[in-house]
């Protein structure tokens, strides 16, 4: 991995590596906020997954997360949110393409060759990270709108992987809205069956272990009705005896201000998790 960033941040360093990911055929950036604590050995990790548009730089320069990840001791990890570069496919608009990786793993040309997502998060980027920082392997897993959608799939898939998942403004229903269903198309095909694996909503309903999601949705977003549906979530979790702490905040909306209003909560529902 190469440094390209480094900066002193809460008494540790927030610094952004590239790298050649196997899972994605492309290099790849990625945020890596190393704590104090890092200087008497192994801490955990809180993978952050962003959203549409995103990339590492979004959550590391204006959520303020390093100020609570040094008060816990807990290594950050922001990924891009999809493969870039020259020859890899694009799409003109916003929602398909680069910076809208969806976390899957497309099977559909031209996507499949490089949009891997869901591989890179869930194993190639957990191996390098512990096998290049002082991290242990106590994970957990957090992210934004399409982050969000990402970190919960990701939880729900892999039992015993990871202690704790957040959300923030989750995409919960891809198969039922607009952004979802534009994505899984063109990534996964026609055919529905396979876009379940990738829907937390139906996830839930078979899902082996019961690791409460905790969520935070501004009233206020603009895109709550229509993309979001936070009250499927809470239906599904309470269908499926699944346990779920759900924060609907008045007043906010889909930006960082939100997050940043509300991150150190999460990072220390996860910091009880990583430490048990």
């Amino acid at each position: 991995m190469e440094r390209v960033e480094h900066h002193a941040s809460f008494g540790g360093w927030q610094d952004v590596y590239q790298h050649d990911s196997i899972s994605l055929g492309c290099p790849m950036k990625v945020g890596v906020y190393l704590p104090p604590q890092v200087k008497d050995g192994r801490v955990p990790v809180l993978y952050w997954l962003s959203g549409l548009t995103c990339t590492e730089q979004n959550f590391i320069t204006k959520a303020v997360a390093q100020r609570f990840a040094a008060e816990h001791g807990i290594i950050l990890v922001a990924p891009d949110t999809s493969p870039r570069g020259e020859g890899v496919a694009d799409d003109p608009s916003y929602d398909l393409g680069q910076g809208a990786g969806f976390y899957v793993n497309a099977t559909e040309e031209p996507w499949a060759a490089h949009y891997r997502m869901y591989d890179y998060v869930v194993e190639e980027l957990p191996a390098l990270i512990e096998a290049t920082f002082p991290a242990d392997d106590r994970r957990a897993i957090a992210g934004h709108s399409m982050g969000g959608h990402g970190a919960l799939v990701a939880a729900l898939r892999n039992p015993g992987r990871y202690r704790s998942v957040s959300a923030f403004s989750p995409i919960v229903a891809p198969s039922q809205v607009p952004w979802g269903e534009r994505a899984l198309t063109a990534y996964l095909g026609d055919d529905r069956a396979g876009w379940k694996h990738y829907d937390t909503i139906e996830l839930i309903k078979s899902a082996s272990e019961r690791l409460p999601l905790l969520v935070d949705q501004g009233m206020d977003d603009e895109f709550l009705d229509r993309e979001l549906r936070p009250d499927l979530l809470k239906a599904a979790c309470e269908a499926a005896g699944h346990p779920l702490i759900l924060n609907l905040r008045p007043g906010y909306d889909h930006s960082y201000y939100f997050i940043a209003s509300f991150i150190g909560e999460h990072i220390g529902h996860h910091a009880k998790a990583l430490f048990q």
